[in-house]
């Protein structure tokens, strides 16, 4: 009988674990898996780093940067803009505090006047400064009606706006809830998105490294759960709580009645790329969209431009992603195609690495967005996830501590301030 048993080690289930060792509740975490992390994995094949799906950490995220240790991590960061590929040539955007270089592309009317930009500016800028009780509880409606309501202008919105936040949000109709946009504008204004040196599954590796020796049980598959006992491939195990941490489907399953939001669906492909990688993005570690919406890719980086580790040997190692679960031949074709068009290189010989398809990776934020769903089902049963907060690494680890704060009060162990 253990205080508490937690299913799932990703990061949300990690968390949870975590603060509750931290006040010495007895847990144990069940993974049905071969290792930690859920949807933030890394593969290693052939000296490369394959996360799982492309991933970024922005080290602006409250939540894991009072858990991490970030220099641990080795963050190495992208630039903070995005270069959006037109008929006429790519326009660079970013911040000008960090990209004054890029100025002149600010200025010119290929991606919109510079009176929409400056209010899109003023809108992120505000909302940075704002909050976040008053974001999450702000009069809510869609994220495209939010930037029109701005100033935003029609050439922005498309060529650049648009195209970024469908490879944030993974849909690109800005239907999202502008209380998630708001957030997200607040971390890309505050911080660098990044990756972890060793790849995006150092993070959750991090927090299972400096939870008790023991705690989390991998291989193991709960089945059902039923008054605390959780029955499993390897037995019944017994809690005098149980938290479900696991993807939402899973959670529904095993925790029936819950309602779960509809789930985003993206394919990254990885591919090596060939000749000079200076040609690429001009060698810098950039998000490049198409601001004409010309294939299925919704975004693509050289991963190596930032993080060389990524592949070894200095080899170029590019991502490229696109809404929906695909795996077949003819979609990698028109991703090739359209990395040539993006890119404004030959990739015919480029090396196709490993295509991931991910049916739900990330839960919709759509509108009206409750941004702190209930975590506690009753007096044993408890839910984690980014599916109870954001779409997001700081949404699962908050969720993950909320749970187990809540678990805490109803064992009777004092929470430290």
């Amino acid at each position: 009988m253990h205080d508490v048993v937690v299913i799932g080690a990703g990061l949300a289930g990690l968390a949870a674990a975590r603060q509750l060792a931290i006040h010495g509740a007895d847990v144990v975490v069940l993974e049905s898996s071969d290792a930690v992390g859920g949807r933030v994995r890394t593969d290693r094949a052939d000296g490369l780093l394959l996360d799982r799906g492309f991933q970024l950490y922005n080290p602006a995220y409250p939540e894991p940067s009072r858990v991490l240790d970030h220099d641990a991590l080795m963050l190495r960061a992208f630039t903070s803009g995005v270069i959006a590929a037109t008929a006429r040539g790519p326009v660079r955007l970013g911040d000008p505090r960090r990209q004054p270089a890029w100025a002149p592309d600010a200025l010119s009317r290929r991606s919109g006047t510079v009176a929409g930009k400056l209010r899109f500016a003023r809108y992120a800028w505000q909302v940075s400064r704002t909050g976040p009780k008053v974001l999450e509880t702000s009069t809510d409606f869609p994220a495209e009606v939010a930037l029109r309501s701005a100033g935003v202008d029609d050439a922005f919105l498309e060529t650049v706006l648009r195209p970024f936040l469908a490879g944030v949000f993974l849909e690109d109709g800005l239907q999202t809830s502008r209380r998630f946009m708001d957030l997200v504008l607040t971390s890309f204004v505050k911080g660098a998105p990044s990756v972890p040196a060793q790849g995006m599954q150092a993070i959750p590796q991090q927090i299972h490294d400096a939870l008790p020796a023991g705690t989390v049980r991998l291989g193991i598959s709960a089945h059902s759960v039923d008054g605390g006992q959780v029955a499993t491939d390897d037995g019944t195990i017994a809690g005098r709580t149980v938290i479900v941490a696991t993807d939402p489907p899973t959670a529904a399953r095993l925790a029936p009645g819950i309602a779960i939001p509809e789930g985003r669906a993206v394919t990254t492909w990885y591919y090596l790329a060939d000749g000079d990688p200076g040609q690429l993005t001009d060698g810098q570690p950039v998000l490049v969209v198409d601001g004409e919406r010309r294939g299925p890719v919704i975004n693509t980086v050289v991963l190596t431009h930032a993080a060389g580790s990524y592949a070894t040997g200095s080899r170029v190692l590019v991502s490229a992603s696109a809404l929906g679960s695909h795996d077949d031949a003819q979609t990698q074709s028109a991703v090739r195609t359209h990395l040539a068009t993006l890119y404004g290189v030959d990739t015919s010989h480029w090396e196709h690495v490993r295509t991931y398809a991910i049916p739900y990776a990330l839960p919709a934020m759509n509108v009206p967005l409750a941004v702190r769903q209930p975590v506690a089902l009753g007096e044993w049963l408890y839910l984690a996830g980014d599916h109870r907060d954001t779409a997001s690494i700081q949404g699962a680890m908050v969720s993950g501590r909320r749970a187990a704060n809540a678990v805490l009060r109803h064992l009777g162990i004092p929470i430290a301030a």
